[in-house]
């Protein structure tokens, strides 16, 4: 069978292991990573102590992105002592009734990373087609009957992605904004706005992975699908149009 995996955060519970039988130890989630992302790329890894009603050491909570690679190192890894002296105990967690929990973009990195991993360095590329500057002023409060202006510095922008052997192209559109804390000294806006630039970028790129639905078969080969959202017009526009619109 074949499996989606998005470029979300996972919410799944079959995407998730539970292992315990922890034993302390420096970097115990390191060795987790080590051990547990041989089975395919991981969301996050979570090490835990034990409530004071149990006995002494850790469990963990570990995250993937797919599914199969979940059930495959709950097989391998379950009753394996990996990098302790004491076996591991592993299983899939299971689903809690009446808890629904809310399903939340991929940070760029993490889009990059997973990119990566199923497409290969060359099999995926990014380009800023626009990056403007939307500043202004947030408001006034009048304090001790004084004006205070709270200056923020923002910036729109555009980033292209594409996926040349897929034939895939997809855009996203973000809002970028950072606080000048001193309004007063000139290099507090050249920092503000290289944050604003940043938090734009990032979040332009992981708005376009968002439509890109990656297809993995159960031989090991990866397809992609094309799921346009509700900015599925920024894909459609030309690059003059997209940073007309951007700039309005």
């Amino acid at each position: 069978m074949a499996e989606v995996v998005e470029f979300r955060v996972p919410a799944g519970s079959h995407q998730t292991l539970l292992v315990w039988g922890l034993e302390p130890e420096p970097g115990l989630e390191r060795s987790l990573f080590s051990a547990f992302s041989k089975f395919g790329p991981l969301y996050s890894v979570r090490a835990h102590r034990n409530a004071a009603v149990a006995r002494p050491g850790y469990y963990a909570i570990i995250k993937f992105y797919s599914a199969g690679d979940a059930r495959r190192a709950q097989r391998a890894c379950n009753g394996q002592r990996l990098f302790q002296e004491s076996p591991l105990k592993v299983c899939v967690c299971t689903k809690q009734k009446g808890f629904q929990q809310q399903v939340l973009a991929l940070t760029s990195n993490k889009c990059q990373e997973l990119a990566n991993h199923y497409l290969g360095f060359n099999g995926w590329s990014s380009r800023i087609i626009t990056l403007q500057n939307v500043s202004g002023f947030d408001g006034e409060n009048e304090e001790l009957g004084e004006t205070l202006q709270k200056r923020s510095v923002k910036y729109l922008c555009a980033v292209e992605v594409t996926l040349p052997h897929h034939g895939v192209r997809t855009r996203g559109v973000a809002l970028g904004k950072a606080d000048v804390e001193n309004s007063r000294d000139p290099l507090e806006f050249v920092t503000a706005s290289r944050r604003a630039q940043k938090v734009a970028v990032g979040k332009a790129l992981s708005c376009a992975f968002q439509k890109i639905l990656l297809i993995i078969l159960e031989n090991g080969k990866v397809a992609v699908e094309y799921n346009p959202t509700q900015e599925e017009l920024t894909d459609s526009l030309t690059e003059e149009e997209l940073k007309g619109l951007v700039q309005v």
